[in-house]
């Protein structure tokens, strides 16, 4: 049976504070206690990484990483038959052993009528969470501290997989997810543009502040530790790849988006100031294809440091069919989007993280057992350039590589996740091994390896 958590008080709080909020109340203070956000700087302490200037620091070294994205790590440390806590721990071994030691994780979903949603969600109802998957995210934390492991842990999604900012939108205008879903409509403009609605619903952003006062200020019910106290977490990210909308369409959207930015990350600074914040955008591409406006928008001294993410194939760089086919042409543009955001990150004196980058397998396959030798001298060209950087002392801090596979595997025809299959690097609305790095494929785990041990060894 599924158990579940309900946030104190919450039609109170919606009742009464919620609906006479304004976005702006709801933007400068915490609504449901009024307490005003004050921004201060992070506390500095040898356990927790911390920025000075363009670089991370934890104790009195830098702090530079090849880590990966695990987005189900939480699902798979869940108690029962929810979770997978032996297969978690077996891969954690794997990726410590490689000196793969910063995880970017999924903390929140929320329960949607998309299509291809994840299920179950954390978020089961308005204020309503899943006991099990927060315990879930307990255990993964615990299990990352024994093998000194960093955690960003990222609290929304724009996008549909795990119900997202466009769920809200249903929650408190009504209007259904299901109008909107780009996997049963194709309408991917549509899309963006509802879900974007999310930042201007005050009452929205009040429910979205609980559920982050919720995961924030848990304690850990494996080690008794708060999570504002565990320097196991390295970074909150308000959302995973926040736009402010379409790119035809979402530019009268920006100043709100700007704001949100701003006054969340305020939010969430003073909830933990032990920890970083990041917004978990994709850079220029995510912001209006402008680095300008990528720029403006991350211009807040609440925001610790900057992300961005890298994928040649979906902008058309690269082909999804046959990767090898473009890679040489791909990757001078992948590359000079890399430099371009390190020159940015520079620029406004702040370190950068490539938080998302992948490519597809040989020929497109989604088959494990499937060559990844286009893949291998993507990852690897990559990772020259982001070395060659920070050895030069640019703002570029590590990486995380899309995404973390592990033993997961689909028998399904079509390679689409259903409810109850073993979860793999690629959420629910891409195909199962459409850019997982599987526990098999020792030739790319070997290049972040190798890539991981000498960002590390670097002074």
């Amino acid at each position: 049976m599924q158990q579940t958590t309900m946030v104190r008080g919450w039609k109170a709080v919606l009742g009464g504070v919620a609906l006479a909020c304004t976005l702006a109340a709801c933007s400068s203070k915490d609504a449901t206690t009024d307490v005003e956000v004050d921004a201060a700087a992070p506390a500095a302490t040898d356990d927790f990484v911390r920025v000075e200037g363009t670089h991370f620091v934890l104790g009195d070294k830098p702090y530079r990483f090849a880590g990966a994205n695990f987005w189900y790590g939480a699902y798979l440390g869940a108690p029962g038959e929810l979770g997978d806590r032996e297969r978690l721990v077996a891969e954690l071994d794997q990726l410590s052993e490689a000196g793969i030691d910063n995880l970017r994780v999924l903390a929140m979903s929320e329960a949607s009528g998309f299509k291809r949603g994840v299920s179950p969600a954390i978020m089961t109802a308005p204020g309503q969470y899943d006991e099990n998957l927060l315990q879930g995210i307990d255990f993964l934390l615990d299990e990352m501290a024994k093998r000194d492991m960093k955690a960003v842990l990222y609290l929304n999604n724009f996008w549909q997989w795990s119900g997202g900012m466009s769920q809200y939108v249903e929650w408190f205008t009504g209007d259904p997810v299901s109008k909107f879903d780009p996997d049963e409509t194709g309408d991917w403009n549509g899309f963006m543009l509802n879900s974007a609605r999310f930042y201007a619903l005050a009452d929205a952003q009040v429910l979205y502040r609980e559920a982050i006062r919720t995961v924030i200020t848990r304690t850990n019910t494996i080690n008794g530790k708060a999570y504002v106290d565990d320097p196991t977490v390295m970074s909150w990210q308000l959302a995973n790849e926040p736009r402010p909308g379409s790119d035809t369409e979402g530019h009268d959207n920006f100043p709100v988006f700007k704001q949100w930015i701003h006054d969340t990350a305020g939010y969430i600074r003073t909830l933990a100031p032990k920890q970083l914040v990041s917004t978990g955008s994709e850079g220029e591409w995510g912001t209006l294809r402008s680095a300008e406006l990528f720029y403006e928008s991350h211009d807040t001294p609440n925001v610790d440091y900057l992300t961005f993410h890298l994928w040649p194939s979906n902008w058309s760089w690269m082909d999804h069919h046959d990767p090898a086919a473009r890679l040489e042409s791909g990757t001078v543009l992948a590359l000079e989007y890399i430099d371009r955001h390190i020159d940015l990150a520079g620029r406004m004196g702040k370190p950068i993280v490539l938080s998302e980058f992948g490519l597809n397998r040989d020929k497109g396959s989604y088959d494990p057992a499937s060559p990844t030798t286009a893949r291998d001298a993507f990852y690897k060209t990559i990772f020259d350039r982001v070395y060659a950087r920070a050895q030069a002392g640019d703002a570029i801090a590590g990486t995380n590589f899309w995404a973390w596979g592990g033993r997961g595997r689909t028998t399904n025809a079509d390679w689409m996740w259903k409810a109850g299959d073993p979860f793999t690097g690629d959420p629910p609305q891409e195909a199962q091994g459409l850019f997982s790095l599987f526990d098999s494929d020792a030739s790319t785990l070997q290049i972040v390896s190798d890539h991981a041990k000498a960002m590390r060894a670097l002074d």
